[in-house]
C-alpha cells in the first residue's frame, strides 16, 4: 500500500477529531468531507463509500427512532409516568423510582424521547419539594444510558457496532450480534450504576438554581380555572392532603364555592365536588390539567377533550380587535374559532372574578385548546395573533396504542428468539401504524434523523479505509506493544480508555468509527476471539458519563440543570471507572 494513502488516512482521522472537538462543522458534514477526500485519492471506490447506506442496522436504527417518536406522540409514556410518579415522596424514593423505570424502558426504547418526557416530572417534583432539579437531571440521563447498554437495540451505538461487525470482512466468520449479547455486562452495571447514584448522587451533584427555575420565575403566569369533577379522588381531602397548594407546578390562589370567593385558603380546607379552583402557572403547567389522569376538569373545554388530535396555542389580542371589551362568555370560541379558552394572562395584573365574566383587553394573552379547523378559521382574522404552539395533543384509540406499543415489543421479542429478523418485524409495525393512521404518514419522514444515518454509513466507509491502508493494523500493533506486555486484560482496559475519552470529548459515533477497526485488527493479530474486542468498544462508547457533549441525553439536561463540565466529570468519572473494570472483568471471564 503506498505511503501516501497511509498519510492521507491519518490526516483524515486527525481532521475528524479536531473538527468535532472544535465544532468547526456538524458531524455529518465532517464525515462527508473526510470520506470525500478518501474517494478523491482513490483510497475508497464509489461502491465502498456507498456500501454503508445498504447496511441493515442503519435502517433498524431509523425505524426504532421513528417508532420511539410515534410512541412519544401518542403520549403513552407520558400517561404512564404521570401514574407511577407520586406528587410527594422522599428524594431517594423519587430517585429510585425514576431510575428503575427509565432504565428499564431504555433497554428497549430510544432513550432520547424518554428523557424528554421525564424532564417535566423531575422539574415539577423538584419545585413541589423545594429540591433543586440539578440533584436529579444527571441521574435521569445516566439511568437512560445505563439501561440502553443492556440490549442490542437499547442505544444506537450498539446497533452501529453490530452493523460494523456485519460489514467487515476481517471478522466475517464471527456470528452477528444478538439481542442479549450485551446483557452480561449491561444488566450488572444497571444495578451497580443504580446503587452508585442512589447513595452518592445527592452528595456529588450541585445544589444550584437551574435554568428552568430562572425561566419559570420570569415567565408570564396564566390564570386557569379547574373544577373538582364528579368521582374525583380529591373529594373529601384537605388542601394539605391533596397537595393542592402546588398542583402540577400550578399555584392555588383562590377557591370559588357556591359563587363565594375564598381567597385565604387554609391547609385544612376540605375540597368538595364542584369547587372551582383558580391556579396561576405557566403555559406548560396549564396543559398538564388536560391529562386523562387529572382529577380536575377544565369547564371551558367540554367535548373538545374528546378530540383525537388538538393543539394548545398562545394568542395575543390585537389593538384593533373586535373582541376588546367583550365578555369571554359572549365570544363563543368553540363555534367561531374551533377552540376553547384554557387560561389568560394580563401583563401581571390581578384578574378578579370568573374568567367567563372577564372583559378582554388589548394585549391579553390567551391559552387556547384548538381543533383541526382553528388554522383555517383564523386565516384572515385580525382580532388576535398566534404567538406560539405550546403542545400538540393526540388521543388515538386504545387498540391503536396496543398495535404500536405491543407490536414494537413483539417485534423485539421475535427478533430475540430468532423467529423474525428485527428489520422485518419493525417494517411490519411501521406499515400497520400507517394503515391504522396511528400517526400521520406525512409526519413520519419529518422525524427521520438523516444526519445520524449519514454519519453511520460514512463511518463504515472510514473503517474500510483504515483496514485497506493498514492504518488500523499500525495503530493496533502500537496498542499491542504498549498494553500486551501487561496481559490480555490490559489490552481491553487500554481499548476501553481510548474509546471512552474519544467518545466523551468528540462523539461516541466518531469514537466507534475510529477505534472499532483498530480493536478487531488487534484481536486478529493476537489470534484471539474478536467478540470481547467488539463489545468493549461498544460499552466504552455508549457508557458516556464524563462530559455533557458525548451523549445526547447528557446534552439535554446540561442547560436545564444549570450544570458545567466539572459537574459531569465529578460524578461521571468514578462511574466510568467502575464501568470499565466491570466490563473488562466480565468479558475476560467469558472469553479468555
Amino acid at each position: 500500500m503506498p505511503y501516501i494513502d497511509v498519510i492521507v488516512v491519518f490526516v483524515v482521522i486527525a481532521f475528524i477529531l479536531v473538527s468535532l472537538y472544535r465544532e468547526w462543522m456538524g458531524a455529518a458534514f465532517t464525515f462527508f468531507i473526510a470520506v470525500m477526500v478518501l474517494g478523491i485519492f482513490k483510497i475508497l471506490t464509489p461502491a465502498e463509500i456507498l456500501e454503508g447506506f445498504a447496511n441493515e442496522q442503519i435502517a433498524v436504527i431509523i425505524m426504532l427512532l421513528l417508532l420511539g417518536d410515534a410512541i412519544r406522540q401518542t403520549s403513552v409514556i407520558e400517561i404512564f409516568f404521570s401514574k407511577i410518579f407520586p406528587t410527594s415522596s422522599s428524594y431517594k424514593g423519587f430517585l429510585a423510582r425514576m431510575m428503575i423505570w427509565v432504565g428499564g424502558f431504555s433497554a428497549f426504547l430510544n432513550n432520547t424521547p424518554l428523557v424528554a418526557v421525564m424532564m417535566p416530572y423531575v422539574h415539577q417534583w423538584s419545585q413541589r419539594n423545594n429540591i433543586s432539579s440539578s440533584k436529579l437531571l444527571i441521574p435521569l440521563s445516566y439511568a437512560a444510558i445505563l439501561g440502553g447498554c443492556v440490549t442490542l437495540i437499547g442505544t444506537s451505538t450498539n446497533l452501529i457496532v453490530s452493523g460494523m461487525v456485519a460489514d467487515q470482512d476481517i471478522i466475517q466468520d464471527m456470528p452477528a450480534l444478538e439481542m442479549f449479547d450485551f446483557v452480561w455486562v449491561g444488566l450488572p452495571m444497571l444495578v451497580i450504576g443504580f446503587l452508585y447514584l442512589y447513595f452518592f448522587s445527592y452528595k456529588l451533584l450541585p445544589d444550584r438554581k437551574t435554568a428552568i427555575d430562572t425561566y419559570i420565575k420570569n415567565d408570564r403566569k396564566f390564570l386557569v380555572e379547574a373544577v373538582v369533577k364528579r368521582g374525583s379522588k380529591l373529594i373529601g381531602l384537605t388542601i394539605a392532603e391533596a397537595d393542592m397548594k402546588n398542583e402540577n407546578g400550578l399555584l392555588l390562589i383562590e377557591v370559588i364555592r357556591d359563587n363565594h370567593l375564598i381567597s385565604l385558603i387554609d391547609d385544612n380546607f376540605v375540597l368538595q365536588e364542584g369547587d372551582l379552583l383558580r391556579f396561576a402557572g405557566d403555559n406548560t403547567e396549564v396543559v398538564n390539567l388536560l391529562s386523562e389522569t387529572s382529577e380536575l376538569m377544565l369547564p371551558s373545554v367540554g367535548m373538545m377533550s374528546k378530540l383525537k388530535r388538538s393543539q394548545v396555542v398562545e394568542i395575543v389580542i390585537s389593538h384593533n380587535s373586535t373582541l376588546i371589551s367583550k365578555q369571554v362568555r359572549d365570544i363563543y370560541f368553540r363555534g367561531k374559532y374551533d377552540s376553547a379558552l384554557l387560561a389568560i394572562h394580563r401583563n401581571g395584573e390581578r384578574i378578579v372574578g370568573k374568567i367567563d365574566d372577564l372583559k378582554l383587553k388589548a394585549g391579553d394573552v390567551l391559552l387556547l385548546l384548538a381543533g383541526d379547523n382553528f388554522t383555517s378559521r383564523i386565516q384572515n382574522d385580525i382580532d388576535f395573533y398566534v404567538i406560539s404552539k405550546v403542545k400538540e395533543l393526540r388521543k388515538p384509540e386504545r387498540y391503536k396504542i396496543w398495535v404500536l406499543f405491543g407490536g414494537t415489543l413483539m417485534a423485539i421479542f421475535l427478533a430475540a428468539v430468532k423467529l423474525v429478523p428485527l428489520f422485518i418485524g419493525l417494517l411490519i409495525v411501521l406499515a400497520a401504524i400507517n394503515i391504522l393512521k396511528v400517526v400521520s404518514a406525512k409526519d413520519l419522514p419529518k422525524n427521520i434523523d438523516y444526519n445520524l444515518g449519514v454519519i453511520i454509513a460514512l463511518s463504515l466507509a472510514l473503517g474500510t479505509a483504515m483496514m485497506k491502508t493498514g492504518v488500523a493494523a499500525m495503530i493496533a500493533n502500537l496498542i499491542i506493544s504498549v498494553f500486551m506486555p501487561l496481559g490480555r486484560i490490559s489490552m481491553l482496559l487500554g481499548i476501553f480508555m481510548i474509546t471512552s475519552v474519544l467518545a466523551a470529548y468528540i462523539t461516541n459515533k466518531a469514537a466507534v468509527a475510529i477505534v472499532f477497526p483498530i480493536s478487531i485488527t488487534a484481536a486478529k493479530n493476537l489470534g484471539l476471539d474478536p467478540m470481547p474486542f467488539v463489545l468493549v468498544v461498544s460499552f466504552a462508547a455508549a457508557a458516556n458519563f464524563i462530559t455533557p457533549i458525548g451523549y445526547q441525553t447528557n446534552l439535554m439536561v446540561y442547560g436545564p440543570g444549570g450544570y458545567n463540565f466539572k459537574d459531569f466529570f465529578k460524578i461521571g468519572l468514578p462511574l466510568t471507572i467502575i464501568y470499565m473494570f466491570v466490563t473488562v472483568a466480565v468479558l475476560s471471564y467469558m472469553y479468555f
